[in-house]
């Protein structure tokens, strides 16, 4: 029996671990024909080199566009034909003999395939014909009015004039006209733009149930007209006068909508019940729902989740399927359902996130919330990188990767505090902080803002400074950072969680339920609460649950993966640290040389107690995906380094346990020092 790969995009991207890495890594984001790649490399058609690239503008092979065909199609295995330029029993071979004995492909007279030839653009029409007769589908020619037809060999004519018929081929526009180029060596996207247009003609010319056809909206694509039902079922739509505008044409599939969507360039979305489910190009952002977020998963059954972020707050958007929103953030691929996400396409964008650097060099971030469509206050996040241009803008998708606006320009900056271990003690005192406490309540009320009223006098903070560094020495959790996190959870201390509950960390405070938080005897217990049935349970802790790092970090890295909603809480943190220690003089900033682990296998990176393979374990790190250029490695701060007895150069580091542990060692190949 013919099996075919069902052309539905409720599997889109299903992305396995080890893709996942390869993915992220590869050189196919923002290329024009990324959706077509993506889909076909999450099929396992099309697969990463040695290195993880997908190389999409390289020109693919006789060899590999047969492979493609094979596993798409995931042709039977067939000895049928044998070609003598190929080596037996290799993948290669036995994928292209199975598409010769499926009637899709044959060789050249002499007995040779030619594997490694380039394919040219009349060739791939040739295999892509003969694909559709071992599909059933009925196969249709056309005339042909490419401006160099005659170019194209008489072997080949049907089958260059069957695609153009399905939408499959549209020529090459890059000369005035349009022209074919048959001879031309088509690329590895060129054949997953192919593939994937032929896959989805072949779900239209599906038998389906008789319908009344409507007059078409897109020329050559036929929409249904459904009666009886809803009328919003799947509809495309264009953009004209800043608003999206849907055709008439009514859709029974999102594959019949999809065709539509891929054959009109003027098409910018698909709409499915008044939702925007699909969009060329364009943002995404968290969706006004009941739980007031959005809740991202690891994989597209909704199974496994990874984190979520605050309504309203901006997503880099992927793709789509039917099914779920492809979106990426801080440098991971990650699922979200259509219900919890806004698509809007770049020409409707008002608004999106951007850094500035001040007059006074210091980083400032401006975020937008598309719910309120307002641009929220800015806040500071600490010194900005000696890289970045006073006054000058950028964007970043997390925090850390600044692409400076209308440039080409990319900086690294990983914010210090964002990035520094908790396990870093505070040079800082309790009267230290006991003074910052009392002066920054003092400029609270100075402000003038009504809530702000009597702080020096009404904030639980008060007076807190020598319990802080208590904590920090018995429990090992830089007191700066308790402060920080106590600042911005409960308002300086007067938020109404703070005040009636003694609750200055927001413990058990949702975002769908503000109202509602854990109740303390004194604000001190609530810092006990915080350290021990978090930080030191399950975030810092390497053994804990929601262990990514013992940062502030960001949503791929560190607490904020898990403790916050808000996407750039740990940069929120990192800033409220940045000016506690800049008003008691910079004790702080940058004294560790941080790091961080780019070892990204599938086994975790064990910590020992001494610089040697054979000591003995302090504990692991989890296997983690780093994501984009390896960034967001388990970060940790190193103090000294060593060549060890067995010849390699190993780093002591601030070990990420809980006390009574203090440092351990990891050999020097599995961290990069993070270097401003």
């Amino acid at each position: 029996m013919k099996k075919l790969i069902t052309f539905t995009l409720l599997t889109l991207l299903m992305f396995s671990p080890f893709f996942q890495i390869q993915a992220q890594a590869s050189d196919i984001n923002g290329h024009q024909m990324e959706s077509d790649l993506n889909y076909w490399i999450a099929k396992d058609v099309i697969r990463a080199d040695a290195k993880g690239n997908y190389n999409p503008n390289r020109a693919v092979t006789r060899g590999e566009f047969a492979s493609y065909i094979a596993r798409a199609l995931d042709l039977p295995v067939s000895t049928k034909y044998r070609f003598k330029d190929l080596k037996s029993n290799t993948g290669l071979t036995i994928e292209i003999q199975n598409a010769a004995g499926a009637g899709i492909l044959s060789g050249y007279p002499d007995g040779t395939f030619k594997a490694s030839d380039k394919i040219t653009r009349q060739q791939m029409a040739g295999m892509m014909y003969k694909a559709m007769r071992y599909m059933n589908l009925p196969v249709q020619t056309t005339n042909l009015s490419f401006k160099d037809s005659k170019k194209i060999s008489a072997n080949f004519i049907d089958a260059v004039s069957a695609a153009v018929n399905l939408n499959i081929i549209r020529g090459d526009h890059r000369k005035d006209g349009v022209y074919f180029n048959p001879k031309d060596n088509a690329t590895i996207a060129h054949a997953s733009a192919f593939l994937f247009r032929l896959f989805a003609a072949a779900e239209v010319l599906k038998p389906t149930e008789p319908t009344e056809p409507s007059e078409p909206s897109i020329p050559g694509i036929p929409p249904v007209e459904i009666p009886n039902v809803d009328p919003e079922v799947y509809k495309v739509s264009t953009i004209s006068g800043g608003q999206l505008r849907p055709t008439t044409a009514l859709y029974k599939t999102y594959e019949d909508a999809l065709v539509a969507y891929n054959a009109s360039s003027s098409v910018q979305a698909i709409i499915k019940d008044s939702k925007v489910i699909k969009i060329k190009a364009g943002k995404a952002f968290g969706s006004n729902n009941s739980n007031k977020t959005t809740t991202l998963y690891k994989d597209s059954s909704f199974r496994n989740i990874v984190t979520y972020i605050q309504q309203g707050r901006e997503i880099n958007y992927i793709g789509s399927s039917s099914e779920h929103v492809i979106l990426e953030l801080g440098g991971l691929t990650f699922y979200a359902k259509h219900t919890e996400v806004d698509l809007v396409p770049t020409e409707l964008v008002t608004a999106s996130d951007y850094y500035k650097v001040g007059q006074d060099g210091v980083l400032y971030h401006y975020t937008y919330d598309n719910i309120s469509k307002k641009v929220l206050p800015e806040y500071s996040i600490g010194t900005a990188s000696p890289s970045m241009g006073i006054g000058k803008s950028y964007t970043s998708l997390d925090g850390v990767h600044f692409k400076e606006m209308n440039s080409t320009t990319t900086i690294t900056h990983y914010p210090y505090f964002q990035f520094q271990s908790v396990r870093q003690p505070s040079s800082y005192s309790g009267a230290e902080l006991d003074y910052f406490i009392t002066e920054i309540l003092k400029d609270r009320q100075r402000m003038g803002a009504a809530r702000y009223k009597d702080a020096p006098t009404k904030s639980k903070l008060i007076g807190l400074g020598n319990y802080l560094k208590a904590i920090e020495e018995t429990h090992r959790i830089n007191a700066l950072f308790i402060l920080a996190t106590a600042i911005h959870e409960s308002d300086y201390g007067i938020s109404e969680n703070a005040l009636t509950k003694n609750n200055i960390f927001g413990i058990q405070v949702f975002d769908s339920s503000p109202d509602k938080g854990a109740m303390y005897e004194r604000p001190e217990n609530s810092i006990n609460a915080f350290i021990n049935e978090y930080m030191n349970k399950n975030y810092a802790n390497p053994l804990g649950g929601y262990s990514y790092g013992a940062v502030p970090g960001n949503k791929t890295v560190g607490f904020n993966v898990r403790y916050a909603s808000d996407p750039n809480w740990g940069s929120k943190i990192a800033g409220h640290m940045w000016r506690i220690d800049t008003f008691l003089g910079k004790k702080d900033y940058k004294q560790a040389d941080l790091g961080r682990i780019i070892y990204d296998g599938p086994v975790g990176v064990n910590v020992r107690t001494s610089p040697d393979a054979l000591s003995a374990k302090l504990f692991s790190y989890k296997p983690k995906d780093p994501g984009t250029n390896a960034a967001f490695g388990y970060p940790v701060v190193i103090v000294d380094e060593t060549v060890g007895s067995d010849g390699f150069k190993w780093y002591k580091v601030i070990a990420d346990s809980n006390p009574p542990s203090d440092y351990g060692w990891i050999r020097s190949d599995l961290i990069e020092r993070i270097m401003e």
